[in-house]
């Protein structure tokens, strides 16, 4: 009687996929928007100048691809394109945030603290959630489409 309401979906495999897809294209759609914002308010040279500041060489240039990945890998995620690699580029990039900025801010974005770490955990979190579901599917596909198990 829990599930009525859900009959409609199909079954717990469809529900499961819609799921994970819901989520992948969240996730295209929240990074996508984080480095349009930096690229289209002229974010990404003061971005390289704090890299800088932090003792990072080439600053301008790793805010340049840090960018560019934003922009460029988000609608390859939302097309189910690359994804393990893109979600662990995208962990290990959100990681480094974490190092960087968010965690001196504590844990909190907002609330009982300003810009913590809470919504960048949340986002490897995810990443790595969707990238996991993802991996070997392309192997599994191509096995099964040559008569292999």
């Amino acid at each position: 009687m829990k599930t009525a309401p859900l009959r409609h979906l199909g079954s717990p495999v469809t529900r499961s996929e819609l799921g994970w897809t819901v989520m992948r294209l969240t996730l295209a759609g929240l990074i996508a928007a984080h480095g349009w914002a930096r690229f289209l308010d002229g974010g990404m040279e003061p971005f390289g100048a704090w890299l800088l500041s932090q003792g990072l060489p080439m600053g301008l240039a790793i805010a340049m691809a840090v960018t560019a990945v934003e922009i460029l890998g988000t609608p390859l995620l939302a097309l189910g394109r690359l994804v393990t690699p893109l979600t662990l580029l995208y962990s290990l990039i959100y990681l480094v945030g974490i190092a960087m900025v968010h965690a001196k801010a504590g844990w909190f974005v907002v609330g009982k603290g300003r810009n913590g770490a809470e919504y960048s955990v949340l986002l490897i979190i995810c990443l790595l959630c969707v990238g996991l579901q993802h991996a070997g599917k392309r192997s599994a596909a191509q096995s099964s489409s040559r008569g292999h198990p």
